[in-house]
């Protein structure tokens, strides 16, 4: 038991310094981005992923231009030889993985009524498959060096359905499968919390959507569901990333957060 009279710095619970970090995805400027930097902000060396080598270590040479200890790996989800060799990589490089975050995501944006089962299988091959066996490939060496913590990102349409009228109108869609994997990953999150407990803390993380330049008629009908009267900004999941991964919420496993502007409020 920790004692319990023993209380640290708010700083020190938050500080990830000489933690490493493994973030699939986490090129681009979507949430990926996001974790990636709040991890490497406070003080984590991050190792990021993606099937594009050249993408990735161009944007780990970026963040590195700015004094963040952030290296990029070649990584295929749909294939366990690649998943194994990212470890073990990390482990020779670093020693050890303490964080775990499971951004990489696979999606389509084909209609319900004509996609194909290859595009369809692919999608649960990455978001649902990939997920596990990345989690299982980590989870041996978390629990040889005094256990983890593992994030894995999920969506609000892994809790509610989209609003198929704000989407049909703007020529847009968000799919089924994309959001039967989120629900997934949140089932997942509480079986392994209980499953590798008290040794790994496993969390999801349910952001809404983000703005990327999407068409004004889907920003505009999305903003109006929100209470928040936004989508999310380029540092909105930051803080709670950096939450999940730190000390702060030692007391957290299991656990959904929810970070959508009040969207599943209504």
């Amino acid at each position: 038991m920790p004692d319990m009279q023993q209380a640290r710095d708010t700083k020190d619970l938050f500080s990830l310094k000489g933690r490493i970090a493994l973030v699939t995805g986490g090129t681009g400027n979507g949430y990926g981005s996001q974790a990636v930097q709040a991890l490497a902000e406070a003080g984590a060396t991050v190792f990021i992923t993606s099937r594009n080598l050249s993408r990735v270590q161009q944007t780990a040479n970026e963040l590195r231009d700015k004094g963040f200890d952030v290296r990029g790996l070649a990584l295929d989800l749909e294939n366990e030889q690649s998943i194994s060799a990212v470890i073990e990589n990390i482990i020779s490089d670093a020693g050890r993985i303490d964080i775990l975050v499971n951004n990489a995501c696979s999606n389509h944006f084909e209609s319900f009524e004509t996609v194909s089962l290859k595009d369809w299988n692919q999608v649960l091959a990455v978001n649902i498959t990939g997920t596990m066996l990345i989690s299982r490939a980590t989870a041996p060496h978390m629990l040889q060096n005094n256990g983890g913590v593992m994030i894995n990102l999920s969506s609000i349409y892994g809790m509610v359905a989209p609003d198929q009228r704000i989407y049909g109108s703007t020529g847009t869609n968000s799919p089924l499968v994309y959001g039967m994997t989120k629900a997934a990953l949140i089932q997942m999150t509480r079986y392994l919390a209980t499953f590798w407990a008290p040794s790994i803390r496993v969390n999801c993380l349910t952001p809404g959507g983000l703005f990327n330049h999407q068409d004004e008629q889907f920003i505009s009908q999305y903003v109006a569901k929100t209470p928040l009267g936004r989508m999310a900004g380029g540092d909105d999941l930051k803080g709670a990333v950096l939450f999940l991964a730190s000390d702060a919420s030692a007391w957290v496993t299991g656990q959904n957060l929810v970070v959508d502007g009040g969207w599943t409020a209504w």
